[in-house]
């Protein structure tokens, strides 16, 4: 009896061989491959903030090092829950992502119900940097500093108003967390995004309002907004003469910004791993590190699986805040 296979048996164990190999051959293969067609970054806050300018920034370095165009779409409204909604939805293939920041991980506990859950729906991609904020009045309130503020606040409550880009972004914590660390009552006036709430700290329509460091010093500077507190650990080294919070009397206080990248739950772990490996060697590279501190930022860098506890502690942090201040999710 012959013991050799039969040739049509011999072609088919050849053809199992092959398809495995393939298998084994084609997350490498999608990797290298992509991105073969233009990626979209949606940023869901309005154009002007620190979202919508360093998102940029990353786009920019992403399409020079990846031959390919990523394009930065805008779609702020209704504390970022619009654009993310718009991303939860979209294919698990790397073409759409989502330029997030610590409004996303309050929100986990600030909206009730939302269409999506931050740690279900997406996957860490990596962190880009972080800045502190800046509490800054209008000229003509007449508060020189957190005391003045204080002291008005406490004699008129509710008189005193601050405006926020929208319900749960870093803007309106940190003006419910000076709230409930000082023990004040101050009157919350949401925008759809910072550019607005900017525009009428400016113009005088709003008393105060908490923003990011380096989009606020130039106003500072030219006088057209009086700056009276940091809100990091250590002063800025933008605003040196600027105190922090706990230097001006509110001992505790510490709320900044960070913003960071993310993607459809199920997008491919090799596209993912090519992504922070490029946002990485941005955020670290030697003129990126110069250029940001100049502006108050810094450069965060991290493993998605670092990146995603950082997310899950970030989430139980604000999750407490919501809980102290009583904060609402005001539409």
């Amino acid at each position: 009896m012959n013991s050799h296979p039969s040739v049509p048996f011999a072609r088919a164990a050849v053809a199992s061989v092959l398809a495995v190999a393939a298998a084994l051959c084609a997350a490498p293969a999608a990797a290298q491959e992509y991105p073969a067609r233009p990626v979209r970054i949606i940023v869901p806050f309005a154009p002007g903030g620190s979202a919508d300018v360093y998102g940029r920034a990353v786009a920019v370095h992403l399409q020079e090092v990846m031959k390919q165009n990523f394009i930065v779409e805008n779609r702020p409204g209704a504390g970022s829950l619009i654009g993310t909604e718009a991303v939860a939805k979209s294919a698990p293939d790397g073409y759409t992502l989502l330029l997030m920041s610590n409004t996303h991980t309050v929100n986990e506990s600030l909206f009730a119900s939302k269409s999506f859950d931050l740690m279900r729906d997406f996957v860490p991609i990596a962190p880009i940097n972080y800045s502190d904020l800046v509490l800054v009045t209008r000229p003509n309130l007449g508060a020189n500093s957190i005391a003045d503020l204080l002291k008005t606040a406490r004699a008129k409550p509710g008189a005193l108003s601050y405006a926020s880009s929208g319900p749960g972004t870093p803007y309106h914590m940190a003006g419910e967390l000076f709230k409930a660390t000082a023990g004040v009552s101050i009157l919350h006036i949401p925008y759809k995004g910072s550019s607005g709430a900017r525009t009428d700290v400016l113009g005088g329509q709003v008393d105060m309002m908490f923003d990011a460091v380096p989009t606020m010093a130039e106003f500072i500077r030219s006088g057209k907004v009086t700056a009276l507190a940091t809100t990091g650990k250590t002063r800025s080294e933008v605003l040196t003469n600027v105190p922090t919070m706990n230097e001006a009397g509110v001992p505790g206080y510490e709320a900044v910004i960070w913003l960071g990248l993310m993607a459809p739950k199920g997008t491919p772990p090799a596209v993912v791993a090519r992504l922070n490996e490029e946002v990485g060697k941005f955020v670290s590279d030697p003129q990126t590190v110069l250029a940001w501190a100049k502006q108050g930022t810094t450069p965060m860098k991290m493993a998605p699986a670092e990146f995603s506890k950082f997310m899950q502690e970030d989430i139980t942090k604000w999750a407490q805040v919501v809980k102290v201040s009583g904060a609402k999710a005001d539409r």
